[in-house]
Protein backbone atom coordinates (compact mmCIF):
# COMPACT_ATOMS: atom_id res chain seq x y z
CA UNK A 1 0.00 0.00 0.00
CA UNK A 2 2.83 2.46 0.59
CA UNK A 3 4.81 1.44 -2.47
CA UNK A 4 1.53 3.24 -4.27
CA UNK A 5 1.08 6.20 -3.15
CA UNK A 6 -1.01 5.30 0.89
CA UNK A 7 1.62 8.11 2.19
CA UNK A 8 0.56 10.57 -0.31
CA UNK A 9 -3.10 11.03 1.05
CA UNK A 10 -3.31 13.55 3.61
CA UNK A 11 -4.87 13.03 7.50
CA UNK A 12 -7.50 15.29 8.43
CA UNK A 13 -5.66 16.72 11.39
CA UNK A 14 -2.89 18.09 8.59
CA UNK A 15 -5.56 19.80 6.24
CA UNK A 16 -7.15 22.12 9.26
CA UNK A 17 -3.53 22.49 10.29
CA UNK A 18 -3.18 24.19 6.86
CA UNK A 19 -5.57 27.28 7.53
CA UNK A 20 -2.92 29.92 7.91
CA UNK A 21 -2.01 28.78 4.47
CA UNK A 22 -4.85 28.28 2.72
CA UNK A 23 -4.52 29.48 -0.78
CA UNK A 24 -7.53 30.95 -2.87
CA UNK A 25 -9.09 29.54 -5.98
CA UNK A 26 -7.74 32.63 -7.66
CA UNK A 27 -3.90 31.13 -6.55
CA UNK A 28 -5.46 27.71 -7.90
CA UNK A 29 -6.04 29.59 -11.11
CA UNK A 30 -2.57 31.06 -11.20
CA UNK A 31 -0.86 28.66 -10.01
CA UNK A 32 -1.26 26.05 -12.72
CA UNK A 33 2.08 25.68 -13.62
CA UNK A 34 3.85 22.22 -14.55
CA UNK A 35 5.48 20.88 -11.44
CA UNK A 36 3.98 18.48 -9.16
CA UNK A 37 1.42 18.96 -6.49
CA UNK A 38 1.51 17.41 -3.54
CA UNK A 39 -1.76 15.33 -2.60
CA UNK A 40 -1.45 16.25 1.11
CA UNK A 41 -1.63 19.84 0.02
CA UNK A 42 -3.81 22.83 -0.04
CA UNK A 43 -4.60 24.45 -3.59
CA UNK A 44 -7.39 26.11 -3.35
CA UNK A 45 -9.38 24.77 -6.04
CA UNK A 46 -11.94 23.15 -3.74
CA UNK A 47 -13.61 25.88 -4.13
CA UNK A 48 -13.55 26.82 -8.03
CA UNK A 49 -16.00 28.41 -9.57
CA UNK A 50 -18.68 27.70 -12.59
CA UNK A 51 -16.81 30.39 -14.80
CA UNK A 52 -12.69 29.23 -13.39
CA UNK A 53 -13.86 25.52 -14.01
CA UNK A 54 -14.92 25.90 -17.64
CA UNK A 55 -11.55 25.88 -19.42
CA UNK A 56 -10.12 23.15 -17.91
CA UNK A 57 -13.39 21.31 -18.01
CA UNK A 58 -13.68 21.57 -21.73
CA UNK A 59 -10.24 21.06 -22.18
CA UNK A 60 -10.54 18.01 -20.61
CA UNK A 61 -13.83 17.23 -22.51
CA UNK A 62 -11.95 17.52 -25.85
CA UNK A 63 -9.75 14.98 -24.48
CA UNK A 64 -12.94 12.47 -23.61
CA UNK A 65 -14.45 12.95 -27.21
CA UNK A 66 -10.72 12.49 -28.71
CA UNK A 67 -10.33 9.11 -26.77
CA UNK A 68 -13.69 7.89 -27.39
CA UNK A 69 -13.05 8.29 -31.39
CA UNK A 70 -10.03 6.89 -30.98
CA UNK A 71 -11.59 3.66 -29.02
CA UNK A 72 -14.18 3.56 -31.87
CA UNK A 73 -11.60 3.51 -34.44
CA UNK A 74 -9.50 0.79 -32.34
CA UNK A 75 -12.92 -1.94 -32.48
CA UNK A 76 -12.67 -1.40 -36.22
CA UNK A 77 -9.10 -2.04 -36.44
CA UNK A 78 -8.96 -4.63 -34.34
CA UNK A 79 -11.57 -6.41 -36.81
CA UNK A 80 -9.03 -6.34 -39.45
CA UNK A 81 -6.43 -8.05 -37.42
CA UNK A 82 -8.69 -10.79 -36.14
CA UNK A 83 -10.04 -11.22 -39.58
CA UNK A 84 -6.46 -10.77 -41.23
CA UNK A 85 -5.38 -13.13 -39.09
CA UNK A 86 -8.53 -15.74 -38.91
CA UNK A 87 -8.63 -15.82 -34.95
CA UNK A 88 -11.04 -17.44 -33.42
CA UNK A 89 -13.50 -16.74 -31.24
CA UNK A 90 -11.69 -18.08 -28.19
CA UNK A 91 -8.75 -16.29 -28.94
CA UNK A 92 -10.85 -13.04 -29.78
CA UNK A 93 -11.99 -13.70 -25.54
CA UNK A 94 -8.07 -13.51 -25.09
CA UNK A 95 -7.62 -10.43 -26.46
CA UNK A 96 -10.62 -8.62 -24.59
CA UNK A 97 -8.68 -10.14 -21.15
CA UNK A 98 -5.74 -8.64 -22.80
CA UNK A 99 -7.54 -5.14 -22.87
CA UNK A 100 -9.64 -5.43 -19.89
CA UNK A 101 -7.12 -7.16 -17.88
CA UNK A 102 -5.12 -3.42 -17.96
CA UNK A 103 -7.55 -1.81 -16.43
CA UNK A 104 -7.51 -4.68 -13.56
CA UNK A 105 -3.71 -3.90 -12.73
CA UNK A 106 -3.21 -0.41 -13.69
CA UNK A 107 -5.54 1.97 -11.91
CA UNK A 108 -5.20 0.26 -8.33
CA UNK A 109 -1.53 0.30 -8.72
CA UNK A 110 0.88 2.34 -10.40
CA UNK A 111 -1.37 4.84 -12.58
CA UNK A 112 -3.68 5.61 -9.20
CA UNK A 113 -0.16 6.16 -7.46
CA UNK A 114 1.06 8.50 -10.49
CA UNK A 115 -2.29 10.73 -10.03
CA UNK A 116 -1.69 11.15 -5.70
CA UNK A 117 2.24 11.56 -6.38
CA UNK A 118 2.44 13.92 -9.22
CA UNK A 119 -1.27 15.47 -9.86
CA UNK A 120 -3.65 15.09 -12.74
CA UNK A 121 -1.67 16.97 -15.63
CA UNK A 122 1.18 14.11 -15.07
CA UNK A 123 -1.15 11.42 -15.24
CA UNK A 124 -3.13 12.69 -18.33
CA UNK A 125 0.77 12.79 -20.38
CA UNK A 126 1.51 9.50 -18.71
CA UNK A 127 -1.74 8.15 -19.79
CA UNK A 128 -1.44 9.74 -23.45
CA UNK A 129 2.39 8.49 -23.74
CA UNK A 130 1.31 4.91 -23.33
CA UNK A 131 -1.34 4.72 -25.23
CA UNK A 132 0.95 5.97 -28.15
CA UNK A 133 3.22 3.46 -27.18
CA UNK A 134 0.48 0.94 -27.79
CA UNK A 135 -0.40 2.56 -30.73
CA UNK A 136 3.59 1.94 -32.19
CA UNK A 137 3.43 -1.14 -31.44
CA UNK A 138 0.63 -2.62 -33.95
CA UNK A 139 3.21 -1.85 -36.55
CA UNK A 140 5.52 -4.52 -36.02
CA UNK A 141 2.26 -7.05 -35.21
CA UNK A 142 1.04 -6.52 -38.29
CA UNK A 143 4.27 -6.59 -40.19
CA UNK A 144 5.03 -10.57 -38.17
CA UNK A 145 1.22 -10.69 -37.95
CA UNK A 146 1.71 -11.81 -34.30
CA UNK A 147 -1.29 -12.91 -32.45
CA UNK A 148 1.15 -12.62 -29.34
CA UNK A 149 2.06 -9.19 -29.99
CA UNK A 150 -1.55 -8.05 -31.28
CA UNK A 151 -2.54 -9.03 -27.52
CA UNK A 152 0.76 -6.98 -25.96
CA UNK A 153 0.13 -4.38 -28.05
CA UNK A 154 -3.45 -4.00 -26.44
CA UNK A 155 -2.57 -4.56 -23.18
CA UNK A 156 -0.12 -1.45 -23.40
CA UNK A 157 -3.16 0.76 -24.79
CA UNK A 158 -5.41 -0.33 -22.46
CA UNK A 159 -2.86 0.45 -20.04
CA UNK A 160 -2.45 3.55 -21.64
CA UNK A 161 -6.69 4.17 -21.25
CA UNK A 162 -6.74 3.09 -17.51
CA UNK A 163 -4.11 5.84 -16.44
CA UNK A 164 -6.46 8.63 -18.43
CA UNK A 165 -9.63 7.41 -17.09
CA UNK A 166 -7.85 6.65 -13.42
CA UNK A 167 -7.32 10.95 -13.84
CA UNK A 168 -10.08 12.24 -16.20
CA UNK A 169 -13.10 10.69 -14.55
CA UNK A 170 -11.77 12.12 -11.32
CA UNK A 171 -10.58 15.65 -12.33
CA UNK A 172 -14.01 16.12 -13.81
CA UNK A 173 -16.06 15.01 -11.07
CA UNK A 174 -14.01 17.57 -8.52
CA UNK A 175 -13.33 20.51 -10.57
CA UNK A 176 -15.61 22.56 -10.04
CA UNK A 177 -18.97 23.05 -7.86
CA UNK A 178 -19.81 19.91 -5.59
CA UNK A 179 -22.97 19.79 -6.72
CA UNK A 180 -22.89 20.04 -10.25
CA UNK A 181 -20.37 16.57 -10.17
CA UNK A 182 -23.01 14.40 -11.55
CA UNK A 183 -24.13 16.47 -14.41
CA UNK A 184 -19.87 17.51 -15.01
CA UNK A 185 -19.08 13.83 -15.97
CA UNK A 186 -22.32 12.89 -17.57
CA UNK A 187 -21.81 15.75 -20.16
CA UNK A 188 -18.00 15.57 -21.05
CA UNK A 189 -18.82 11.42 -21.39
CA UNK A 190 -21.70 12.35 -23.85
CA UNK A 191 -18.74 13.72 -26.19
CA UNK A 192 -16.62 10.49 -25.34
CA UNK A 193 -19.90 8.38 -26.32
CA UNK A 194 -20.22 10.84 -29.48
CA UNK A 195 -16.77 10.01 -30.96
CA UNK A 196 -17.40 5.75 -30.56
CA UNK A 197 -20.32 6.80 -32.60
CA UNK A 198 -18.61 8.87 -35.34
CA UNK A 199 -15.26 6.91 -35.49
CA UNK A 200 -16.60 3.33 -36.53
CA UNK A 201 -18.73 5.20 -39.31
CA UNK A 202 -15.67 6.89 -41.03
CA UNK A 203 -13.24 3.87 -40.96
CA UNK A 204 -15.61 1.95 -42.59
CA UNK A 205 -16.58 4.58 -45.23
CA UNK A 206 -13.49 6.38 -45.46
CA UNK A 207 -10.54 4.72 -44.09
CA UNK A 208 -11.01 1.23 -45.27
CA UNK A 209 -13.59 1.68 -47.89
CA UNK A 210 -11.73 0.42 -50.90
CA UNK A 211 -9.72 -2.86 -49.19
CA UNK A 212 -9.88 -6.35 -48.19
CA UNK A 213 -9.83 -8.15 -45.28
CA UNK A 214 -6.10 -9.52 -45.38
CA UNK A 215 -4.47 -5.99 -46.24
CA UNK A 216 -3.47 -4.63 -42.72
CA UNK A 217 -1.32 -1.50 -44.94
CA UNK A 218 -4.08 1.03 -44.17
CA UNK A 219 -4.17 -0.62 -40.42
CA UNK A 220 -0.41 -0.07 -39.87
CA UNK A 221 -0.85 3.48 -40.74
CA UNK A 222 -3.51 4.51 -39.14
CA UNK A 223 -2.30 2.55 -35.76
CA UNK A 224 0.81 4.57 -36.71
CA UNK A 225 -1.53 8.30 -37.16
CA UNK A 226 -2.99 7.78 -33.68
CA UNK A 227 0.05 7.27 -31.86
CA UNK A 228 1.28 10.64 -33.45
CA UNK A 229 -1.87 12.11 -32.46
CA UNK A 230 -1.84 10.93 -28.79
CA UNK A 231 1.20 12.04 -28.37
CA UNK A 232 0.76 15.68 -29.80
CA UNK A 233 -2.13 15.54 -27.53
CA UNK A 234 0.32 15.39 -24.78
CA UNK A 235 2.20 18.30 -25.70
CA UNK A 236 -0.72 20.17 -25.39
CA UNK A 237 -1.60 18.65 -22.51
CA UNK A 238 1.93 20.05 -20.86
CA UNK A 239 1.36 23.37 -22.02
CA UNK A 240 -2.54 23.77 -20.76
CA UNK A 241 -3.34 25.63 -17.64
CA UNK A 242 -5.23 22.75 -15.95
CA UNK A 243 -5.74 23.60 -12.11
CA UNK A 244 -4.47 20.84 -9.61
CA UNK A 245 -7.08 19.90 -7.23
CA UNK A 246 -5.97 17.50 -4.39
CA UNK A 247 -7.08 15.05 -1.80
CA UNK A 248 -6.44 17.64 0.91
CA UNK A 249 -8.85 20.07 -1.41
CA UNK A 250 -11.45 17.25 -1.34
CA UNK A 251 -11.05 16.61 2.15
CA UNK A 252 -11.49 20.65 3.25
CA UNK A 253 -14.59 20.37 1.13
CA UNK A 254 -16.31 17.52 2.56
CA UNK A 255 -15.71 19.02 6.01
CA UNK A 256 -16.79 22.32 4.82
CA UNK A 257 -20.27 20.37 3.72
CA UNK A 258 -20.98 18.59 6.53
CA UNK A 259 -23.09 21.01 8.49
CA UNK A 260 -25.34 19.32 5.21
CA UNK A 261 -24.18 16.05 4.55
CA UNK A 262 -23.53 14.62 7.73
CA UNK A 263 -19.70 13.82 6.87
CA UNK A 264 -17.16 12.37 8.85
CA UNK A 265 -14.12 11.30 8.33
CA UNK A 266 -13.48 7.56 8.05
CA UNK A 267 -10.81 5.46 7.11
CA UNK A 268 -10.94 4.05 3.85
CA UNK A 269 -11.40 0.38 5.27
CA UNK A 270 -15.19 1.79 6.11
CA UNK A 271 -15.80 3.73 2.99
CA UNK A 272 -18.43 0.93 2.36
CA UNK A 273 -20.52 2.77 -0.40
CA UNK A 274 -17.22 3.50 -2.13
CA UNK A 275 -16.96 -0.50 -1.82
CA UNK A 276 -20.33 -1.28 -2.98
CA UNK A 277 -20.26 0.93 -5.69
CA UNK A 278 -17.01 -1.11 -7.93
CA UNK A 279 -19.32 -4.51 -7.09
CA UNK A 280 -21.75 -2.20 -8.73
CA UNK A 281 -19.75 -0.99 -11.27
CA UNK A 282 -17.62 -3.95 -11.82
CA UNK A 283 -21.10 -6.25 -13.06
CA UNK A 284 -22.68 -3.30 -14.76
CA UNK A 285 -19.51 -2.61 -16.98
CA UNK A 286 -19.09 -6.99 -17.46
CA UNK A 287 -22.95 -6.87 -18.47
CA UNK A 288 -22.79 -3.62 -20.63
CA UNK A 289 -19.73 -4.72 -23.02
CA UNK A 290 -21.22 -8.82 -22.70
CA UNK A 291 -24.63 -6.88 -24.04
CA UNK A 292 -22.65 -5.25 -26.66
CA UNK A 293 -20.22 -8.18 -27.93
CA UNK A 294 -23.40 -10.38 -28.79
CA UNK A 295 -25.40 -7.52 -30.25
CA UNK A 296 -24.81 -8.34 -33.71
CA UNK A 297 -25.28 -11.86 -33.52
CA UNK A 298 -28.64 -11.75 -31.40
CA UNK A 299 -29.51 -9.33 -33.98
CA UNK A 300 -28.96 -12.08 -37.16
CA UNK A 301 -30.89 -14.55 -34.84
CA UNK A 302 -33.78 -12.44 -33.79
CA UNK A 303 -34.62 -10.81 -37.38
CA UNK A 304 -32.50 -13.27 -39.79
CA UNK A 305 -30.88 -10.52 -41.41
CA UNK A 306 -27.04 -10.57 -42.49
CA UNK A 307 -24.25 -9.16 -40.31
CA UNK A 308 -24.30 -5.77 -42.54
CA UNK A 309 -27.76 -5.27 -41.79
CA UNK A 310 -27.00 -6.27 -37.56
CA UNK A 311 -24.08 -4.05 -37.92
CA UNK A 312 -26.30 -0.96 -39.01
CA UNK A 313 -28.88 -1.79 -36.06
CA UNK A 314 -26.11 -2.21 -34.09
CA UNK A 315 -24.72 1.57 -35.10
CA UNK A 316 -28.47 2.97 -34.29
CA UNK A 317 -28.35 1.41 -30.79
CA UNK A 318 -24.44 2.80 -30.30
CA UNK A 319 -26.79 6.53 -31.50
CA UNK A 320 -29.03 5.71 -29.00
CA UNK A 321 -26.25 5.44 -26.37
CA UNK A 322 -25.11 8.38 -27.02
CA UNK A 323 -28.17 10.16 -27.36
CA UNK A 324 -28.85 8.79 -23.83
CA UNK A 325 -25.98 10.19 -22.08
CA UNK A 326 -27.16 14.23 -23.47
CA UNK A 327 -30.91 13.40 -22.07
CA UNK A 328 -29.51 11.77 -18.72
CA UNK A 329 -27.00 14.80 -18.28
CA UNK A 330 -30.21 17.24 -18.92
CA UNK A 331 -32.41 15.50 -16.05
CA UNK A 332 -29.61 16.06 -13.67
CA UNK A 333 -30.22 19.68 -13.92
CA UNK A 334 -34.34 18.88 -13.01
CA UNK A 335 -33.72 15.66 -10.73
CA UNK A 336 -31.38 14.37 -8.20
CA UNK A 337 -28.98 12.37 -9.73
CA UNK A 338 -29.44 9.55 -7.59
CA UNK A 339 -33.15 9.07 -8.80
CA UNK A 340 -32.00 9.48 -12.35
CA UNK A 341 -29.91 6.73 -11.80
CA UNK A 342 -32.60 4.36 -10.70
CA UNK A 343 -34.44 5.68 -13.08
CA UNK A 344 -32.27 4.46 -15.75
CA UNK A 345 -31.30 1.16 -14.25
CA UNK A 346 -35.05 -0.09 -14.04
CA UNK A 347 -35.00 0.83 -17.56
CA UNK A 348 -32.22 -1.38 -18.68
CA UNK A 349 -33.86 -4.19 -16.19
CA UNK A 350 -36.92 -4.07 -18.06
CA UNK A 351 -35.37 -4.21 -21.76
CA UNK A 352 -33.12 -6.71 -20.66
CA UNK A 353 -35.72 -9.16 -19.89
CA UNK A 354 -37.85 -8.12 -22.33
CA UNK A 355 -35.00 -8.81 -24.92
CA UNK A 356 -34.87 -12.50 -23.92
CA UNK A 357 -38.52 -13.61 -25.12
CA UNK A 358 -38.92 -10.80 -27.90
CA UNK A 359 -38.39 -12.13 -31.67
CA UNK A 360 -37.64 -9.90 -34.71
CA UNK A 361 -37.28 -6.47 -35.23
CA UNK A 362 -39.00 -6.31 -31.77
CA UNK A 363 -36.14 -7.99 -30.22
CA UNK A 364 -33.36 -5.67 -31.82
CA UNK A 365 -35.83 -2.53 -30.77
CA UNK A 366 -35.53 -4.12 -26.84
CA UNK A 367 -31.87 -4.47 -26.74
CA UNK A 368 -31.44 -1.22 -28.33
CA UNK A 369 -33.08 0.31 -25.88
CA UNK A 370 -31.10 -1.42 -23.23
CA UNK A 371 -28.33 0.78 -24.64
CA UNK A 372 -29.83 4.00 -24.49
CA UNK A 373 -30.74 3.23 -20.65
CA UNK A 374 -27.47 1.67 -20.05
CA UNK A 375 -25.90 5.70 -21.34
CA UNK A 376 -26.05 7.30 -17.75
CA UNK A 377 -24.84 4.23 -15.75
CA UNK A 378 -21.53 4.24 -15.54
CA UNK A 379 -20.71 7.55 -14.90
CA UNK A 380 -23.59 8.28 -12.28
CA UNK A 381 -22.24 5.28 -10.26
CA UNK A 382 -18.54 7.02 -10.41
CA UNK A 383 -19.60 10.27 -9.21
CA UNK A 384 -21.85 9.28 -6.92
CA UNK A 385 -19.85 6.37 -5.16
CA UNK A 386 -17.12 8.62 -4.79
CA UNK A 387 -19.30 11.63 -2.73
CA UNK A 388 -17.74 12.21 0.86
CA UNK A 389 -14.70 10.47 0.34
CA UNK A 390 -12.64 13.37 1.22
CA UNK A 391 -8.99 12.91 1.88
CA UNK A 392 -9.58 9.00 -0.30
CA UNK A 393 -11.03 10.90 -3.44
CA UNK A 394 -8.63 10.14 -5.66
CA UNK A 395 -7.74 6.21 -4.52
CA UNK A 396 -11.42 5.58 -4.28
CA UNK A 397 -11.78 6.56 -8.04
CA UNK A 398 -8.75 4.68 -9.04
CA UNK A 399 -10.72 1.29 -7.99
CA UNK A 400 -13.56 2.41 -9.63
CA UNK A 401 -11.88 2.40 -12.70
CA UNK A 402 -9.86 -0.78 -12.26
CA UNK A 403 -13.99 -2.59 -11.61
CA UNK A 404 -14.21 -1.96 -15.55
CA UNK A 405 -12.15 -5.09 -15.62
CA UNK A 406 -15.26 -6.93 -15.45
CA UNK A 407 -15.79 -6.72 -19.08
CA UNK A 408 -12.92 -9.08 -19.20
CA UNK A 409 -15.27 -12.02 -17.75
CA UNK A 410 -19.02 -11.51 -18.90
CA UNK A 411 -18.29 -11.42 -22.34
CA UNK A 412 -16.69 -14.92 -22.32
CA UNK A 413 -19.83 -16.11 -20.13
CA UNK A 414 -21.98 -14.58 -23.00
CA UNK A 415 -20.44 -16.64 -25.31
CA UNK A 416 -20.19 -19.47 -23.38
CA UNK A 417 -24.22 -19.71 -22.97
CA UNK A 418 -24.77 -18.64 -26.27
CA UNK A 419 -22.88 -21.70 -27.55
CA UNK A 420 -25.35 -23.57 -25.43
CA UNK A 421 -28.26 -21.97 -25.87
CA UNK A 422 -30.00 -19.26 -27.94
CA UNK A 423 -28.71 -15.49 -28.08
CA UNK A 424 -31.94 -14.80 -26.64
CA UNK A 425 -31.46 -16.84 -23.63
CA UNK A 426 -27.80 -16.30 -23.19
CA UNK A 427 -28.97 -12.45 -22.35
CA UNK A 428 -29.48 -13.91 -18.79
CA UNK A 429 -25.85 -13.47 -18.22
CA UNK A 430 -25.89 -9.20 -18.54
CA UNK A 431 -29.26 -9.89 -16.91
CA UNK A 432 -27.54 -11.52 -13.40
CA UNK A 433 -24.82 -8.63 -13.78
CA UNK A 434 -27.41 -5.69 -14.17
CA UNK A 435 -29.12 -7.05 -11.00
CA UNK A 436 -26.09 -6.70 -8.54
CA UNK A 437 -25.64 -3.36 -10.44
CA UNK A 438 -29.32 -2.54 -9.78
CA UNK A 439 -29.08 -2.94 -6.33
CA UNK A 440 -26.70 -0.25 -6.08
CA UNK A 441 -29.40 2.66 -6.81
CA UNK A 442 -31.64 1.00 -4.17
CA UNK A 443 -28.78 1.30 -1.62
CA UNK A 444 -28.10 4.80 -2.32
CA UNK A 445 -31.91 6.02 -2.87
CA UNK A 446 -32.52 4.22 1.15
CA UNK A 447 -29.50 4.88 3.30
CA UNK A 448 -27.36 7.24 1.58
CA UNK A 449 -30.21 9.98 0.75
CA UNK A 450 -29.38 12.73 3.48
CA UNK A 451 -25.62 12.29 2.29
CA UNK A 452 -25.59 12.76 -1.61
CA UNK A 453 -28.46 15.71 -1.48
CA UNK A 454 -26.04 17.50 0.80
CA UNK A 455 -23.36 17.76 -1.61
CA UNK A 456 -26.37 18.77 -4.26
CA UNK A 457 -27.75 21.55 -1.61
CA UNK A 458 -23.79 22.63 -1.17
CA UNK A 459 -23.21 26.22 -2.50
CA UNK A 460 -19.45 25.98 -2.23
CA UNK A 461 -17.79 27.36 -5.28
CA UNK A 462 -20.65 29.81 -6.34
CA UNK A 463 -21.10 33.32 -5.64
CA UNK A 464 -22.63 35.32 -2.51
CA UNK A 465 -24.56 38.80 -2.41
CA UNK A 466 -21.17 39.98 -2.75
CA UNK A 467 -19.56 38.79 -5.51
CA UNK A 468 -17.04 36.09 -3.59
CA UNK A 469 -17.18 32.70 -3.60
CA UNK A 470 -18.84 30.20 -0.83
CA UNK A 471 -16.30 28.28 0.33
CA UNK A 472 -13.17 30.45 -0.27
CA UNK A 473 -11.49 30.37 2.64
CA UNK A 474 -9.01 33.79 1.52
CA UNK A 475 -12.32 35.59 0.37
CA UNK A 476 -14.16 34.55 3.68
CA UNK A 477 -11.73 35.55 6.02
CA UNK A 478 -11.20 39.05 3.59
CA UNK A 479 -15.29 39.59 4.29
CA UNK A 480 -14.49 38.85 8.28
CA UNK A 481 -12.10 41.44 8.34
CA UNK A 482 -14.27 43.74 6.54
CA UNK A 483 -17.14 43.24 8.65
CA UNK A 484 -14.92 43.44 11.99
CA UNK A 485 -13.20 46.66 10.26
CA UNK A 486 -16.90 48.17 10.13
CA UNK A 487 -17.83 47.47 13.64
CA UNK A 488 -14.44 48.71 15.00
CA UNK A 489 -13.06 45.48 16.11
CA UNK A 490 -10.44 43.16 15.23
CA UNK A 491 -11.40 39.52 14.06
CA UNK A 492 -10.00 36.73 16.47
CA UNK A 493 -7.66 33.78 15.07
CA UNK A 494 -10.28 31.46 15.81
CA UNK A 495 -13.00 33.78 13.72
CA UNK A 496 -10.53 34.09 11.09
CA UNK A 497 -9.66 29.99 10.99
CA UNK A 498 -13.34 29.08 11.26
Amino acid sequence: MVLFGKREEPKLSEVMDQGVRRPSNVEAMNNQHRKSVSNRGLTGASALTVRQSIFPITLVTILFFLWGFAYGLLDVLNAKFQNSLNITAAKAGGLQGAYFGAYLIGPPTWAGWVVRKFGYRWAFITGLCIYGIGALMFWPSAVYRSFGGFCGSLFIVGSGLSTLETSANPFIATCGPPRLSEFRLELSQSFQAVGSVVAPLLASRVFFKNTNDTDLSNVQWTYLGIAAFVFLLAVVFFFAPIPEVTDADMALQAEQSSGLTGYVDKPLRKQYKLFFGVAAQFCYVGAQVGVASQFIMYSVESAKISHAAASDRYALGQGLFAVGRFAAAGLMMLMKPRWVLLVFMTGVMIFIAASMGAEGEAGIAMLSLVLFFESCVFPTIFTLSIRGLGRHTKRGSSWIVASVSGGALFPALTGLAADHMTYHKAMCVPLIGFFVAFAFPIYLNTLCAKELDGFRESKIGYTDEDGLAIGDIKQEERKASVVHEEKGVMPTEKELSD
